[in-house]
């Protein structure tokens, strides 16, 4: 596989994985959790450090994933108390980052251990990071990762597609129904710790939070049926990995900033021409009913 093909999979991979699952958090209005969870890995990273005395990527992830786990149910639990969605999200980020600042400061200010070095990562360095098993080389471990969360999501979701469905829309309705609302949150957010988790290592942070949020929000303003949803925000994830690979190459720019950059732009043209809830389209049906009013009047 090319180095240029591999980076446009590992995209690929990313975005879809993330819009696949940024539908249920964008109906939920918590968008903003997986750039929560890339701050309140920071003390899950700093412990897995002092315990393996290791910056090995296994146990800098494990801890990771421990604490992204851990930020969810902070945020879940404040909001069962009464607290709104946001307000849970930032107390529960910054006190968890803060204190993984504190821990770096105390216990690590001889060694070069941060977000940056450790947990973020670059997705052009993706073809030079392969996983080696029974001694053969087998890929890029950014696809084996980011794919395997993948899967993941899509079975789970799939053996329980209906309860993840009325949960996001009504929940009281769900526990009426005798749906485990709580349990079905956590598997969500479970999910979605795994997966920022599994892409933060491989293709940085600002990647993975855009596409938790870009293509999911695209594909709300498209349509009103869950089922098309998904499936447009994985075909818009992946529409603009690819598309950003090309500008990046054009421009000679930022892989994830360009891919980004192709996200947002494909959001501002479903904000504009949606035939749902597009602006322009809906400035020009106001404009042929008061000409059609006009006519009328005549």
């Amino acid at each position: 596989m090319s180095m240029g093909l591999t980076i446009m999979v590992t995209g690929a991979l990313v975005a879809a994985s993330c819009g696949f699952l940024g539908c249920f958090l964008i109906l939920r209005r918590m968008a903003m959790l997986g750039d929560a969870i890339s701050h309140a890995v920071l003390p899950g990273i700093v412990i897995a450090f002092l315990i393996s005395g290791s910056r090995d990527s296994l146990p800098m992830l494990l801890g990771a994933a421990a604490f992204g786990l851990l930020c969810t149910f902070f945020i879940q639990s404040l909001r069962s108390q009464g607290v709104q969605s946001d307000a849970a999200i930032s107390v529960t980020f910054t006190a968890l980052f803060a204190i993984g600042v504190i821990l770096v400061s105390l216990y690590t200010r001889q060694v070069d251990l941060d977000l940056d070095c450790v947990l973020y990562g670059e997705i052009a360095y993706v073809p030079w990071d392969t996983l080696s098993l029974f001694g053969h080389n087998i890929g890029p471990k950014a696809i084996w990762g980011v794919g395997t969360a993948f899967l993941l999501s899509l079975l789970i979701v799939g053996l329980f597609f209906k309860e993840f469905k009325i949960v996001s829309f009504d929940p009281q309705m769900a526990a009426a129904l005798g749906i485990p609302v709580l349990l079905i949150h956590y598997l969500l957010m479970g999910l979605v710790s795994v997966t920022t988790v599994a892409s933060f290592e491989s293709v940085g942070a600002i990647l993975v939070v855009a596409m938790l949020t870009v293509p999911s929000a695209t594909a709300y303003l498209l349509t009103d049926r869950l089922e098309t949803m998904l499936a447009i925000s994985v075909g818009a994830g992946i529409l603009s990995s690819l598309f950003g690979y090309w500008l990046a190459l054009v421009f000679d720019a930022s892989i994830a900033g360009s891919m980004t950059v192709a996200a947002g732009t494909f959001f501002l043209l479903a904000f504009l021409f949606s035939p749902l809830h597009g602006v322009v389209t809906r400035w020009l049906i106001r404009r042929r009913l008061r000409t059609a009013t006009a006519v009328d009047h005549r």
